[in-house]
């Protein structure tokens, strides 16, 4: 036997939404004809979700919040572009997640485990990989990508096509108009580089050899260089390398908007 949906008889169902098992939706939410929910997710009151928009199983979305809504951008023309959300993510009181445009890939993606604070906004185009923090009025501008386990500080703002390294803690009330590497910490109104993220690497269980790497080829790179590919050079003759360390550089090597320094 089907496990039972709660449905609100304010809310407006459209009858092509597809809703999982043990959905639950609120007081006056909307739901388009494109939406899927999947099994045991569930809606608060007030929650518009429309567009060609696919969520996951067991998130919880609260109320105000707005999913799947066309794209903040002057060129879009009313494509069927998509958003798609993954497996137990939360999703606070006025969020805003706008489905992609049609300028790269026809999707904006939230990974799973996300959590996603009070009026953060994602914009059309933004990739979010597994366990990401958006706190309260982190604003993405459009293409950005955020690896797994970022957290992102209350009131900043980053800027289109910039990449977000895993691991990585960006401070509160930040403009951040260059790519942030993974493992790192950015601090200050026009954000900098103030080293490895040390605690939080610990909490995850990285050892203090991995972090010690990290933090000598952080040394060399962003205080000993003023030349990064000259930095990079040095970091691969004199450091181990470690998949972590790997990880690094890579990411510096594919960064077409330039690195925070």
């Amino acid at each position: 036997m089907a496990e039972k949906r709660d449905i609100h008889a304010s809310a407006v169902i459209n009858p092509g939404a597809e809703l999982g098992p043990g959905v639950r939706i609120g007081p006056y939410s909307t739901v388009g004809g494109k939406v899927v929910i999947g099994r045991d997710t569930e809606i608060g009151p007030h929650v518009v979700i429309e567009g060609n928009t696919r969520i996951g199983e067991r998130n919880r979305i609260y109320q105000f919040s707005s999913l799947g809504t066309a794209p903040h951008d002057t060129g879009y023309d009313n494509e069927d572009t998509r958003l798609i959300v993954g497996d137990d993510n939360v999703v606070r009181e006025y969020v805003t997640i706008n489905r992609a445009t049609t300028k790269e890939e026809w999707e904006t993606v939230i990974g799973n485990r996300t959590y996603l604070m009070a009026y953060a906004h994602v914009a059309h185009d933004c990739r979010l990989a597994d366990n990401v923090i958006l706190t309260n009025g982190a604003t993405l501008g459009g293409h950005v990508q955020v690896g797994e386990y970022a957290i992102l500080g209350a009131f900043l703002a980053v800027q289109q096509f910039v990449r977000i390294g895993a691991h990585a803690y960006l401070g509160a009330m930040a403009g951040i108009d260059r790519d942030v590497p993974p493992f790192m910490i950015t601090a200050g109104p026009r954000a900098r580089l103030y080293g490895v993220n040390q605690k939080g690497l610990i909490r995850r269980g990285f050892s203090q050899e991995t972090i010690n790497v990290l933090k000598k080829a952080y040394s060399i790179l962003w205080r000993k260089n003023r030349n990064l590919k000259k930095g990079v050079a040095q970091v691969r003759l004199e450091l181990e390398p470690i998949p972590e360390l790997e990880m690094l550089l890579n990411f510096i090597g594919k960064s077409k908007r330039g690195i925070l320094r």
